[in-house]
């Protein structure tokens, strides 16, 4: 099975080259994101698809953003995927406050939907997280309503240390189903450090990290409408659903999340050097 590493080294096995421009890129506390908005990241999408491409779609929420403060391998990712974005009215407002420039925010559950409709029978998705359940009612309704392929369905409740044979048996039913878009919703910032360890190790796969998707294509899990997020409250809706889960993040990790927005402001990339000594 050949990996990622294998095809972009191999002339034989080289996919053509995007003919669509790389996005700007804006700097938010030490992550580099894409100035990207939703119908830009559906037609990157598609075009990586259709070509064959390896892609790492990833996005950067306040959470995110104060876990690689002190995740230097964090900081790398986002420097080195095809795609990262904003999906959080607090990144943007700490962006327009450190620097005065906002960068575009969506999230997944806005665009996946729509990428899919478009390639339809030329995508085939693997699911990868939340319960075994959900996983697979999620493939059945998205092959159903988009027409795209069901390459494989997982749950995310498995060990994910590299080398695991729970993490090793992941990653063969996916090798050997080879998807061209790998969705991966087991939760910040356990998909991300799972992607990390095996990006070079997946056959060529758009991979995107999509946190809750999975309950919201199974139905578990509604989105509340696009104004409230529009708004910067859709952590608070949340919140009020899902209090013991999410109590930690929101209440206690906001207020740190702002405490970093305020070091930057005064520090700048000396905030980053002291955070790259952690």
């Amino acid at each position: 099975m050949r990996s990622n590493l294998a095809t972009t080294t191999d002339p034989a096995f080289m996919p053509p080259p995007s003919d669509l421009t790389p996005p700007p890129v804006i700097e938010v506390m030490g992550l580099g994101l894409h100035m990207v908005t939703r119908e830009e990241i559906v037609d990157r999408v598609v075009e990586a698809v259709r070509a064959g491409r390896a892609m790492r779609v990833i996005n950067a929420n306040a959470h995110c953003v104060t876990l690689a403060q002190r995740r230097p391998w964090l900081r790398r990712m986002f420097h080195d995927a095809e795609i990262r974005f904003c999906d959080g009215a607090g990144v943007q407002l700490a962006s327009l406050f450190l620097s005065g420039r906002k960068p575009p925010r969506t999230t997944p559950p806005e665009w996946v939907g729509p990428a899919l409709e478009r390639l339809g029978g030329d995508a085939s998705v693997y699911w990868l997280g939340g319960t075994e359940e959900a996983a697979e009612i999620a493939a059945q309704i998205y092959s159903a309503r988009y027409g795209c392929k069901t390459a494989g369905a997982h749950g995310g409740f498995f060990d994910p240390t590299p080398g695991s044979p729970d993490s090793e048996k992941v990653l063969q039913e996916i090798q050997q189903a080879r998807p061209s878009v790998l969705l991966l919703n087991m939760g910040m910032p356990r998909q991300e450090r799972w992607l990390c360890d095996n990006w070079s190790r997946l056959p060529p796969t758009v991979a995107i990290t999509a946190g809750a998707l999975v309950d919201h294509a199974a139905g578990r899990v509604s989105r509340p409408p696009r104004w409230v997020a529009d708004m910067g409250l859709e952590w608070l809706v949340r919140l009020v659903r899902e209090p013991r889960r999410l109590w930690r993040r929101y209440l206690l990790g906001l207020p740190v999340f702002g405490l970093y927005v305020l070091r930057w402001k005064l520090f700048g990339r000396r905030s980053a050097r002291a955070a790259e000594a952690l």
